[in-house]
Order: C-alpha cells, then sequence, then structure tokens
C-alpha cells in the first residue's frame, strides 16, 4: 500500500522512472495465462517497447508478424519461444532477438518472468534483414569497459549493420561509475536487474533497485553509480547503425 500516495515513479517530457509499486497489469487478445506490464511506450514519446510479461499458469502470449522487431531476456524460471514450428527452450539468463515480419509464441509457467523490448525494425535499401540469434547471458564473457575491470559490459547481440538495436548487460561493483556523463543520439529502456544505485538523468538523481524500469530519450544526459555491499547489475536496449 501506497503511504500517502508517495512513489519513486517520476514520468517526464525525456525520461522516467518506473518503479515496481505502481505497474498496472494489461491484458491482450490471445494471451492465456499471460499479463503485460507495459513500461515504455510510444505513449510517453518513446521510440520502443518495453513490456513486462508473467505468467499465472502455464500459459502463453502470441505476437503477430508484423513491421515489429523483437528482443526478449529471461528474467526468471524458462520458456519456450513457438517460432516456424519449432520450440526454442529458453532458460534464466537467456534471450533472443526475433526479426520482424516474423510471428512467434511465448510459452511460460508461474515462475517465468520476461522482458521484451518491441520496436519498428529500421530496414535500408541494399541491406538484408538481420538474422533471428538466441543464446545465454551467463556464457557471454563480459569485457571491462573503457578499460575499467569494475564495470562489466555483456554484449548480447552480434555487432552487425544488418540489426539496429543492441541488447547488453552492465554490471558494476560498489562504487563503479559510468566514466563521465553521457549524451548521445541513442534511446535507452533499462531494467534494473541486481543491486542498487544512483542514475542520474538530465538534472535530476535518482535511487534506483533491483525491477526499476528506467527510459532516457535520445540526448538525456545520463551518468550511474553502484552503491550498497552487492554489484549492481541492468539490463538495457539501445537503437544503433542509423543514420539520423
Amino acid at each position: 500500500m501506497s503511504l500517502f500516495g508517495h512513489t519513486r515513479t517520476v514520468v517526464s517530457k525525456r525520461h522516467a522512472l518506473i518503479a515496481p509499486d505502481g505497474h498496472v497489469p494489461s491484458a491482450f487478445p490471445g494471451w492465456e495465462n499471460a499479463t503485460g506490464f507495459v513500461m515504455i511506450s510510444p505513449a510517453m514519446g518513446a521510440n520502443l517497447s518495453q513490456i513486462l510479461i508473467t505468467f499465472t499458469a502455464s500459459g502463453s502470449a502470441p505476437f503477430p508478424a508484423d513491421k515489429h522487431e523483437h528482443a526478449l531476456y529471461v528474467e526468471a524460471g524458462q520458456c519456450n519461444i513457438e517460432l516456424a514450428g519449432e520450440m526454442i527452450p529458453l532458460a534464466t539468463t537467456g534471450f533472443i532477438f526475433v526479426p520482424p515480419n516474423t510471428a512467434f509464441r511465448i510459452h511460460g509457467n508461474e515462475a517465468t518472468r520476461i522482458t521484451i523490448f518491441r520496436k519498428i525494425f529500421e530496414a535500408v535499401p541494399g541491406l538484408e534483414f538481420p538474422p533471428l540469434v538466441s543464446g545465454l547471458a551467463s556464457n557471454i564473457t563480459g569485457e571491462p569497459f573503457l578499460g575499467n575491470p569494475r564495470a562489466i559490459l555483456q554484449t548480447l547481440l552480434p555487432i552487425d549493420p544488418r540489426y539496429d538495436l543492441a541488447i547488453n548487460i552492465f554490471t558494476y561493483q560498489p562504487g563503479a561509475t559510468l566514466p563521465f556523463v553521457e549524451t548521445h543520439i541513442m534511446e535507452h529502456g533499462l531494467l534494473m536487474l541486481s543491486g542498487q544505485g544512483i542514475y542520474r538523468l538530465e538534472e535530476s538523481h535518482y535511487p534506483v533497485t533491483a525491477g526499476d524500469v528506467i527510459w532516457m530519450a535520445p540526448y538525456c544526459p545520463q551518468w550511474f553509480v553502484a552503491v550498497g555491499d552487492e554489484p549492481a547489475s541492468y539490463l538495457y536496449y539501445k537503437d544503433v547503425h542509423r543514420l539520423p
């Protein structure tokens, strides 16, 4: 229960922090025992949607073949992605990129928790569509960010101009930071996976913890520091490889 209407959630013109205490479920056609929580969407001015999907029992969530591409990350439990007549199993930390014009269905159970990034694919004449790719983030070796061994970056999707989006995981040891306040053309959708920290968005500083979602519009000044006794980790989306 919210005490005196208090929440850490903030929604502004160019950034948002969505705390778990304000999550409101959505029901979508064809979904069975599956609930969507739309964290980020074009309704707030974003160019992507970020959706949390949970299941109350064994169920499924279909996505039609259209102009949207999708990148999924399994936060907890396991699921199967039904695509082109086959099942692709994904366990915790599993991820998959599904190209545009590709129908698929997510099968999960009451232990399954998934974050999905969804956007309209930006085609480039003469460049073929990006292929499907899947794997486990836990199997991907991270690299020190700008040489800092206390800030480790895992790149989940191939660095390939056919892809117009990237999904990465950043893990910081306590006290580690982004080395400078970033200001860039890329938009972000972000999920705090573990730990806690302080996120600077424009001129404000927000305490953040596991389960929080952040949206950053292009050119939103941004910076992060991990605080507390445990490492802090977040999953994030960015748009890449396209001329403005």
